[in-house]
């Protein structure tokens, strides 16, 4: 498993349970031995009826119910049959896990089922992959859903949901306390929901595989601004978003304190640009006080996958191995963003060779230690030399005797202006000097010719 790939990718969350494995476990005993098959066959449609007839009594050994659409019991069964045994398992409070899959259960047979089954406060977690629901299927399970106390999960993996369904899904579950929902590959395009009838507990989301677009991403981005979000796993993989939608969720991640993972990995739309969105998010090395504001939550943030082991990496996944080194810091100081902040000033600001890097892919092109002033230079350079080296402390002293150098020729043209225009102002003082002296000159002549006339004129 890849470090910088988040644990919770694998296992139940994109295909259901462990029940693939049971199959190949089957299907491997079966080329050994028919008869041995067929005698399987037998003992599970045994362990079916037995597990009925405790979920009926109310036996507590009882707690899960697994059958799959290869077992031909299941589609023996009547409708009457379905909604009987959905009427147990309301009445059990006992069974806490269901799970009918690959092709068990169909809209028609689900509607049966949940005839009988409208309320349970047992069960926890339901797996219904693999049975082509439609909108039809969801409707049957909205007064279930509306009345399922102790409901934790939800994995409709494979079904054709649409758009239609999933939006009428999430708002049959608005006061439900479900916290993982997985409606990956279920057709869905548009999501129109009401931020209030987002479920208050919902913490997993996943939507792999679907056509969710730029309109998807602004409903998302709504959820993702709301202050009490209580998100944590977003999966988005294979679906149609690009730039633009990246941009908006990048915008919404932005003050999230909630959300740990996103998974964006096969969206063919997202280019060089949105990938430096995606790092920007995580570590935006413009300036120092960028990367303190940069988001110090997400703990893992997919885009590309990197597999190139020993060969160099291209520019997508130069970039990933960027946004994987800032979210492993994330994950280091857990819960602490200020201390996730300041690591990241350490290890990619006050270090030349990561700045330079990363200052590349985000088209940065000023030194660090143009941001620090003079009195907090010396404490930043013992920083550095400790936390780098002090091959790091050389580069550092050499970008900072050259900022002072270049004050110091700055400051001499500014004093040479300066006296250049002190000059021309003392030129221009003796010019206005000289005019002003003329002007007196012509008032005093013209005041001697008007006395002279008037003296004329009186005599």
């Amino acid at each position: 498993m890849d470090s910088d790939s988040d644990p919770f990718d694998y296992g139940l969350l994109e295909g259901g349970d462990d029940s693939s494995s049971e199959a190949s476990l089957d299907e491997a005993e079966e080329e050994d031995d028919n008869s041995s098959s067929e005698a399987s066959v037998d003992n599970q449609e045994e362990d079916w009826l037995a597990d009925l007839q405790r979920i009926r009594e109310n036996n507590s050994i009882t707690s899960r119910i697994h059958g799959r659409g290869e077992h031909n019991f299941l589609h023996n069964m009547t409708d009457e049959e379905w909604e009987e045994l959905g009427r147990d398992m309301s009445n059990n409070t006992h069974l806490e896990d269901v799970h009918l899959d690959d092709g068990a259960l169909n809209d028609h047979k689900i509607s049966f089922l949940f005839r009988g089954l409208t309320k349970s406060n047992s069960i926890e977690d339901i797996n219904f992959c693999s049975n082509a629901l439609s909108v039809q299927g969801v409707r049957s399970m909205v007064p279930f859903l509306q009345n399922a106390a102790n409901f934790s999960s939800m994995y409709l993996v494979y079904n054709n949901l649409l758009s239609e369904g999933f939006n009428e899904l999430f708002r049959a579950l608005r006061n439900n306390p479900i916290e993982i929902l997985n409606c990956s590959y279920c057709g869905i395009c548009s999501i129109q929901i009401d931020i209030a009838s987002f479920p208050r507990n919902l913490t997993y989301l996943m939507l792999n595989g679907n056509k969710i677009s730029t309109d998807g991403c602004r409903v998302l981005a709504k959820l993702l601004q709301e202050e009490d979000s209580t998100l944590a796993h977003l999966q988005l993989r294979k679906n149609k978003i690009g730039d633009e939608g990246v941009a908006i969720l990048v915008d919404a991640l932005k003050n999230n304190k909630s959300l740990g993972t996103l998974d964006l990995r096969g969206n063919d739309g997202i280019s060089k640009q949105g990938q430096i969105l995606l790092l920007k998010l995580v570590n935006d090395i413009s300036c120092i006080k960028a990367t303190l504001q940069s988001n110090h939550t997400l703990r893992y943030l997919n885009d590309k996958c990197i597999i190139r082991d020993g060969y160099p990496l291209n520019v997508d996944e130069e970039i990933q191995k960027e946004i994987n080194f800032a979210t492993k810091i994330n994950r280091n100081h857990d819960g602490n963003p200020d201390a996730a902040g300041r690591e990241k000033v350490i290890q990619t600001q006050l270090h030349s060779v990561r700045r330079s890097e990363l200052a590349d892919l985000q088209g940065v092109d000023h030194s660090v230690f143009s941001e620090i002033g003079a009195l907090q230079l010396p404490e930043v350079l013992a920083l550095v030399g400790r936390s780098h080296g002090q091959g790091e402390l050389y580069v550092a002293l050499k970008s900072v005797v050259m900022g002072l150098f270049s004050s110091v020729n700055m400051i001499e043209c500014i004093q040479q202006e300066r006296d250049f225009h002190a000059a021309k102002v003392e030129e221009l003082d003796a010019k206005l000097a000289t005019m002003k002296e003329a002007a007196v000159a012509v008032r005093n002549q013209v005041d001697m010719v008007f006395q002279s006339n008037k003296r004329r004129r009186q005599t």
